[in-house]
């Protein structure tokens, strides 16, 4: 069934979750909560077809995307009180779920469910709106507040229309996976190309292969994309960073005493074929 969803946040992923929202048929309106000069250009490519503030949007709403970074959806999360309805779905598209989570909790009335899209792009806007790209994707939407909801149900199958494959967890399982997952990843290429940068002297090595620039992709990535993400999930991050320090550290001793790291490249191997199938 047709309704109105309204995206508070229009920018790549917003924008692509209205874009996608309408070919699937399953938007008949969208609203727009963003700065004027995003909405000028949302209208513009037909992502959204009003631009209103949060209070005019929010009541017309049967769905409310909050799509914007950490601390923005978590400020605007106790502003829905009294102008979500209480028929409607509110969820999010944040990197981190529990303090989203908690937040919303707190919001009498309204019904919350997390959600992290696993898509992107490496240039963000409005304007690299692309109704595909859920396509194919998981999208995390939490359990906290339980499952046997129409209005639950409602969401999985708009998530299931656009493409992409629900996954269902609990804020706090999601925020663990995705500390190893992504936020280790991303800080294992920033100390990496950190280090580098510090031994050339702002200068590229000659013998740089391909394997050090996929290895320093993730370094690329700004840091205000990334700083509510480590606010937010410092505990888990730690605890994923001693993990690997654990591995690290074998490696380092291994290689000091001439000793064998056989075993772990095995290991290692072995995550990395499963991780590829």
């Amino acid at each position: 069934m047709a309704f109105t969803i309204a995206v508070v946040g229009v920018g790549l992923i917003g924008g692509s979750f209205a874009l996608a929202a309408k070919r699937a048929g399953i938007a008949d309106r969208v609203l727009g909560v963003s700065s004027p000069g995003t909405l000028e250009k949302a209208l513009a490519l037909g992502i959204v077809d009003e631009g209103l503030a949060l209070e005019e949007a929010a009541p017309r709403a049967d769905l409310i995307l909050l799509s914007a970074t950490i601390h923005s959806i978590i400020e605007t999360i106790p502003r829905l009180r009294g102008l979500a309805r209480r028929d409607a779905v509110v969820t999010d598209a944040g990197s981190t779920k529990r303090a989203i989570v908690n937040t919303a909790a707190a919001v009498d009335g309204m019904y919350f469910v997390g959600g992290h899209p696993m898509a992107g792009k490496e240039k963000g806007g409005v304007e690299e709106a692309d109704p595909s790209l859920f396509h194919g994707r998981r999208w995390v939407l939490t359990t906290d507040q339980g499952t046997g909801d129409p209005r639950f149900d409602r969401l999985f199958e708009l998530v299931k229309s656009i493409g992409a494959s629900p996954v269902l967890m609990n804020a706090s399982g999601h925020d663990a996976a995705v500390a190893r997952t992504s936020h280790l990843p991303q800080l294992l290429s920033t100390a990496l190309a950190a280090s580098l940068e510090q031994s050339f002297q702002h200068e590229a090595p000659v013998l740089a292969g391909p394997g050090l620039i996929d290895a320093t992709r993730l370094a690329l990535s700004p840091y205000p994309v990334w700083k509510d993400i480590l606010e937010t999930n410092r505990d888990q991050i730690s605890a994923a960073m001693s993990e690997y320090l654990e591995e690290w550290r074998a490696q380092f001793e291994a290689l000091s005493r001439e000793g064998d790291l056989e075993a772990q490249f095995a290991r290692a191997a072995a995550f990395a074929k499963r991780l590829r199938e």
